[in-house]
């Protein structure tokens, strides 16, 4: 019998089932990466609720994710189970189904621009607009909402300070210069530049809540947070830089996106991108995570990266600590859950369980090591100066 059929023989079966038992077909996938439905060991999937397994089968990761806001199922070390379903391709093995999403996603992607200028804010509204709480209990003081930088630390504050000045030393920045921080977030690294190399700074964010947040903590600094879009700047800047927002620009505005960089900085001028990037390259996200975390996201390849910058800029230095993400992410959740009795009362419980499924899928994510963490230094063409790597 061929996948398919076997999965929709199983999908009627699990319509009429009133026990745990989970169809053959999911038990099989799930025994490619050595896990099991009620398991007794703590990557295992504890089912409370055999409707689980048709919302797996009908709607993929979404119907996963879901069903576990829903509470349907638990895991006692969630990050493991992700890290082993993501090593063991389970998505891939899942078929058509799989198939279709990916060629939707494609077309989609090729018909329309989900990260135009008029859908620009959506991921700030409903992501970063979340609440500032949220993110004042799980980061560190910097405000940090990127990987840290773990190198000779055991602490995430230290990690996150080890990031933001190895961002300014490999950027080589000089006292006067003025820098474009593209996806300033609460302005930790504006901060930072702005104090200990005395630049100043130009900070932009499509988040209504960080621009109010970046504001108060950078008065009396030589910094300026605005509410705006990469592609509004007009005015020329020494460096440029950008964290962590890079994975909201999408595919289709990658040549405008370089090309305004490229615009704004002198020949001489170094611009440092830090971003997220995947093993391989994708036109489509993970259905979960489009939907409750990071709306029309897309992450790049080393592939699509090299052929954007082809012709627009040099690679200086090309960096990837993927593998400190994993750490960041595993110290983000264990602040945001001590944190939780005093959030609770403004956030439900499915809230709760969703951010847990946010933060432990993408730890595994890292773990598995689809997902790596990329640092470029990148010059124009024109640069004369030879770059000396930083580490």
């Amino acid at each position: 019998m061929d996948t398919d059929m076997h999965a929709s023989d199983s999908l009627a079966a699990v319509s009429t089932s009133a026990h745990h038992t989970p169809p053959g077909f999911l038990a099989d996938l799930a025994a490619r990466a050595d896990i099991r439905f009620n398991g007794n060991r703590p990557w295992d999937i504890q089912v409370h609720d055999p409707a689980v397994y048709s919302r797996i089968l009908r709607h993929g990761s979404l119907g996963f994710g879901e069903s576990y806001m829903d509470g349907l199922w638990d895991s006692q070390a969630l990050d493991v189970t992700f890290d082993r379903l993501l090593r063991a391709r389970i998505d891939e093995a899942l078929g058509w189904r799989v198939k279709l999403r990916g060629m939707a996603a494609y077309l989609r992607d090729r018909m329309m621009n989900r990260q135009s200028t008029a859908r620009a804010f959506q991921v700030g509204e409903q992501h970063y607009d979340a609440g500032n709480d949220i993110f004042q209990a799980m980061l560190d003081p910097t405000m940090s909402y990127s990987c840290g930088y773990w190198q000779d630390t055991d602490y995430l504050a230290q990690a996150q300070w080890n990031k933001l000045d190895l961002i300014c030393r490999k950027l080589d920045l000089q006292p006067g210069e003025k820098l474009l921080d593209i996806g300033c977030g609460w302005g930790g690294l504006a901060i930072h530049a702005a104090r200990e190399y005395g630049v100043s700074v130009v900070g932009i964010t499509v988040s209504r809540e960080q621009q109010a947040l970046a504001r108060e903590r950078c008065q009396g600094l030589p910094i300026e947070i605005r509410l705006t879009d990469y592609r509004s700047l007009e005015e020329p800047f020494d460096k440029a830089v950008s964290v962590g927002m890079f994975e909201h620009v999408g595919s289709s505005n990658y040549a405008t996106y370089f090309d305004t960089v490229a615009r704004l900085l002198p020949e001489d001028g170094l611009f440092l991108l830090h971003t997220i990037g995947s093993d391989r390259s994708a036109h489509n996200s993970d259905a979960w995570l489009d939907k409750y975390i990071f709306p029309n996201g897309q992450l790049p390849s080393a592939a699509q990266l090299s052929d954007q910058l082809e012709q627009r800029f040099l690679i200086e230095d090309w960096h990837n600590f993927g593998p400190d993400y994993d750490r960041t992410l595993l110290a983000w959740w264990d602040r945001f859950n001590a944190a939780w009795p005093e959030l609770q009362a403004r956030y439900s419980k499915r809230f709760y369980r969703m951010w847990h499924y946010y933060l432990m899928c993408c730890a595994g994510y890292f773990r598995a090591r689809q997902g790596q963490l990329w640092q470029l230094v990148l010059s124009k063409p024109g640069r004369n100066t030879v770059y000396r790597s930083v580490r």
